[in-house]
């Protein structure tokens, strides 16, 4: 018999090709299994990368039509050129996935393709066109991401009731999109369509937006997107969708009462579900939570099965790549003998709408809500130079920490570049940085960032 795998890692998206190579250059003999075609999973064929190239895409093309004249740049006739967009979208999937194979091949994993299945606490069966081939391994790692959740008054019919799979891939800018969902992907997704000329409807049963940001961050982004053109139905219900003559109806009840939109596609985004069916997690006597779908694990994610481990979309915390990828490294550190964990205390969470949106650590409310004493500090980008010099001025920074240790708990953004200024934050929540720390690293002048030192400053009334 062959020598059995140190670990089997089932997914290569995020969580499990970064799991995979981790393991492999600790010395640990590695399979990594995937039943998709290209490896990357979600995040790098249909989510995260893809919905990113079209939001740069997107981006430039609203730029050039509309804000070019402001710098001085006369521009005429610039069209959409959507099938070259969408194009350049797959070329960049292409090129990340290759990537990913690369790094799997040159750490020495091996790579299979096929469905994969617990066949006993140490085995892994693959099933593929070629056959059903039998792993031993003296671990399992699942990293199976997650899927779109649907609604069963909206189910998906890939054509006009679309999930954000498809949303990713119209043949034509249709003229009126309704989102169901005002959460990170249904305003991203919404942002790209919009600014190629769709007319875009958020529907939203609470009464704000990104509900998981801190609240001060969610209104002004808010107040942005409705003058950017985006229509929102806040503490609206969504009581059924149906196609009719080439057009989705979609019957809602709101504090107005009940009354019927119509919209050309209709995207369902409220959230996404794990993807354990089929994995035989049953036979093993692993039970995900009937409500959540989540696998539940311990401190060092593992299951109720011996030797048998779960992250990523997979297990409790935000549905992010990047959180994915933190666990993958840590659960191949600890597989090897090695210390491993993440501290979800520093996991930041972006939203690439433009301004984008950004935070990490405690939020204003999770902080009054916990009782803790704390101070705010908030600086607009109105008033940063290198904000003013882009014509970037919609937004703010906002830091909050503690009032007697002086310690950074969170730290918001809203506004150019958001989604890189979170690092230097999340990076002073991990080293436990007290807003002092921040105040006083000299920043760049003009940048951005500046900004976050700038907050620190107002929240200790420097």
């Amino acid at each position: 018999m062959a020598e059995p795998y140190d670990l089997v890692v089932i997914g290569g998206g995020p969580g499990g090709y970064t799991a995979a190579a981790h393991a492999a250059r600790l010395g640990l003999k590695t399979a990594c299994v995937e039943r998709r075609e290209r490896l990357g999973g979600v995040c790098l064929n249909e989510g995260c990368i893809p919905s990113k190239a079209l939001l740069d895409s997107s981006g430039h093309f609203a730029f050039a039509k509309g804000r070019f004249a402001e710098h001085g740049i006369r521009l005429s006739g610039v069209e959409l050129d959507l099938g070259r967009m969408l194009a350049r979208k797959e070329e960049v999937v292409r090129d990340l996935t290759a990537n990913v194979r690369r790094l799997l091949e040159t750490s020495r994993v091996e790579i299979l393709h096929g469905t994969a299945r617990l066949a006993g606490p140490q085995q892994v069966e693959v099933a593929s066109a070629g056959g059903v081939q039998r792993l031993e391994a003296r671990h399992v790692l699942l990293a199976t991401g997650s899927e779109p959740a649907a609604l069963p008054h909206a189910a998906f019919d890939g054509a006009f009731i679309v999930s954000s799979t498809e949303a990713l891939c119209f043949e034509a800018v249709p003229r009126r999109l309704g989102v169901i969902g005002g959460g990170y992907i249904g305003l991203e997704l919404g942002s790209v369509w919009l600014r190629l000329g769709a007319r875009v409807t958020v529907i939203e049963m609470l009464p704000g937006i990104v509900p998981a940001m801190d609240g001060q961050i969610g209104r002004r982004l808010l107040r942005v997107l409705k003058k950017q053109g985006f229509e929102f139905r806040l503490e609206t219900r969504v009581l059924s969708a149906a196609v009719d003559g080439g057009e989705v109806r979609v019957e809602v009840e709101s504090g107005a009462g009940r009354e019927v939109l119509t919209f050309d596609r209709l995207l369902v985004s409220v959230g996404r579900r794990p993807l354990t069916a089929g994995l035989g997690l049953e036979e093993l006597g692993v039970a995900p939570d009937p409500h959540t779908g989540r696998i539940p694990v311990d401190e060092g994610w593992r299951t109720a099965a011996a030797h048998l481990y779960a992250i990523g979309d997979l297990v409790a915390g935000p549905m992010l790549a990047h959180k994915a990828s933190a666990e993958g490294a840590a659960v191949a550190r600890r597989i090897a003998g090695r210390f491993g964990e993440v501290n979800y205390d520093a996991i930041p969470g972006i939203v690439y709408t433009a301004p984008e949106a950004a935070g990490v650590g405690l939020t204003e409310e999770e902080a009054k809500a916990r009782d803790i004493p704390y101070v705010t500090g908030v600086v607009p980008f109105t008033a940063n130079g290198r904000a003013r010099c882009a014509g970037e001025t919609e937004g703010l920074v906002k830091v909050i920490g503690h009032a007697r240790t002086d310690r950074l708990l969170g730290a918001h953004f809203l506004g150019p570049g958001a989604a890189e200024m979170v690092a230097e934050a999340a990076l002073a929540i991990e080293m436990a940085a007290s807003l002092e720390d921040i105040a006083r690293t000299v920043h760049g002048h003009p940048t951005y960032a500046e900004a976050l030192m700038e907050a620190a400053q107002a929240a200790r009334r420097e």
